[in-house]
């Protein structure tokens, strides 16, 4: 069975305490967890930048579609147990274009105040 596989970013402080949390309720042999940050290696087969990837969380299905941002949270939350009613919840059609909006604001807001996502940022050409 494939696994679903997040792509998050290690250094911040933030997104590694939510990625831990996520790890801790999983359930064995769901996840494969990656951290892009101090390891952007495995973002090659996805045909991702390390620049994209920290600006935004992503993740593959079982059946390895890419999915960024609102939508990687979905693909998250609906394998968790007690999360499932959330990922339902985001996916109606006025809650999912808020949660969209006010995900790209913080996304980039959280972007501009890490200095290793600006080192990033610099390499892109």
């Amino acid at each position: 069975m494939k696994l679903t596989k997040v792509f998050y970013d290690g250094k911040c402080g933030l997104c590694s305490k939510e990625i831990n949390y996520y790890k801790r309720i999983a359930p064995k042999n769901i996840f494969e967890w990656h951290d892009i940050a101090s390891n952007p290696e495995k973002l090659k087969e996805l045909h991702v930048s390390q620049y994209d990837a920290l600006m935004y969380l992503h993740a593959t299905d079982q059946k390895s579609n890419l999915k960024i941002g609102v939508d990687a949270f979905i693909l998250i939350w609906g394998q968790l147990k007690y999360w499932k009613i959330l990922s339902i919840l985001v996916r109606a059609p006025f809650i999912y274009s808020i949660a969209k909006i006010t995900y790209k604001l913080f996304a980039n807001y959280r972007f501009k105040k890490l200095t290793h996502c600006q080192m990033a940022s610099q390499k892109v050409i």
